[in-house]
């Protein structure tokens, strides 16, 4: 046995989580995050629903597209792509359909994205906050989110197997240039 005795130290006051001007700053501080995102998203909804933003010449995410002009800008795409990778006539005629039936199956889903950001901007402008509204439009954006990142996959892995490996990795690499400054 030893003769030390430990004499019990004072422990530091460790924050307490009960502490209420504690609570009241934390829940000040998310409320502030939350308000700062609800604002982001909402200005940002708002400018896009409204034509403020987008891709070139309206993008993407745009002004509506009808059939025909998206017909001669994914041939305008193809041109370039078969340019890329040196593509022989058979994959030209195996490429022009997959890229074509994925863009026309991916279309209405970007009209519904287009309609779930102006809801956002109505319900987000409304005098009081639908919280049940917004959770509902948010599951849907998921949803058509997944539904959309599923069938463009479908597209890339068609589109990988009709090129040859070396073709692939020419593509990559040069997807790699043009995309390498964003990481």
């Amino acid at each position: 046995m030893s003769d030390t005795t430990e004499t019990p130290q004072p422990q530091p006051p460790t924050p307490s989580a009960d502490n209420p001007r504690r609570r009241f700053l934390r829940r000040a501080a998310i409320a502030t995050v939350i308000a700062a995102l609800a604002t982001g998203v909402g200005l940002k909804a708002f400018a896009y629903g409204h034509g403020g933003g987008g891709w070139h010449r309206g993008g993407f995410m745009g002004a509506h597209l009808d059939p025909a002009k998206l017909d001669a800008h994914l041939d305008r795409m193809l041109k370039h792509l078969y340019v890329e990778v040196d593509a022989t006539d058979a994959q030209k005629q195996q490429l022009g359909p997959i890229v074509k039936a994925a863009a026309r199956d991916l279309l209405p889903m970007r009209d519904q994205m287009r309609d779930a950001r102006r809801q956002a901007v109505a319900l987000l402008s409304q005098p009081s906050i639908d919280r049940a509204a917004l959770e509902a439009l948010r599951a849907n954006q998921l949803q058509l989110a997944e539904q959309a990142s599923k069938r463009f996959t479908e597209a890339l892995a068609d589109v990988a197997d009709v090129l040859t490996p070396e073709q692939r990795k020419q593509l990559t690499e040069r997807m790699s240039r043009w995309h390498g400054h964003r990481g």
